[in-house]
């Protein structure tokens, strides 16, 4: 075996369009098809909440683990910080354990973005760096969100960015079930 296959990817999947949680879901399945391990941790996400994509996965007999508590918008900073505080090490002891093939990392880039309170003491930039840098060799990292910092852009091997060009948002059209969640 070459030494590529052997090496984890760390793949980035931001922008503002639609389609990063949705590509790495896609990546899920088909990792899941070849027998591998995937474990998937969501950032902003709060289990109070139920998505389409759990229960399938649940089928499946993979767990979702939502580590945030909904939208920015929706708690105070100290609540969102709090989980983040409790989230990230439970996301990055999952990485660093070589439990699984595949780890997603969905709304990483999203919970590293917050500019409306400080995180850093929470959600160091400089370990999540760390962690994609040194995790087990054969873990391949799937991360996802909004405004992908660029520090984790220039060790990624792969960077996709997801532009609208039309959304029915615009239109009116609300979220739907089924299509967002």
């Amino acid at each position: 075996m070459n030494e590529q296959k052997k090496h984890g990817l760390t793949l980035v999947f931001t922008g503002h369009g639609k389609g990063k949680t949705t590509s790495a879901l896609g990546l899920a399945l088909r990792s899941i098809g070849r027998g591998m391990s995937v474990g998937i941790f969501q950032f902003i996400k709060s289990p109070e909440r139920s998505y389409g994509e759990q229960i399938a996965l649940k089928k499946l007999g993979v767990e979702m683990t939502q580590l945030g508590i909904g939208f920015t918008w929706t708690k105070t900073p100290e609540e969102h910080r709090e989980a983040l505080r409790i989230g990230w090490p439970k996301a990055k002891a999952a990485v660093m354990s070589g439990e699984y093939d595949v780890v997603i990392l969905d709304e990483l880039n999203n919970a590293l973005a917050l500019e409306k309170f400080p995180i850093d003491d929470v959600l160091p930039l400089t370990e999540v760096i760390d962690m994609i840098k040194n995790r087990p060799n054969h873990v391949h990292l799937v991360i996802t969100g909004r405004d992908a910092k660029k520090e984790i852009k220039d060790i990624a091997d792969l960077v996709s960015v997801m532009e609208p060009e039309k959304h029915y948002y615009d239109e009116g059209i609300p979220a739907v079930k089924g299509i967002e969640f």
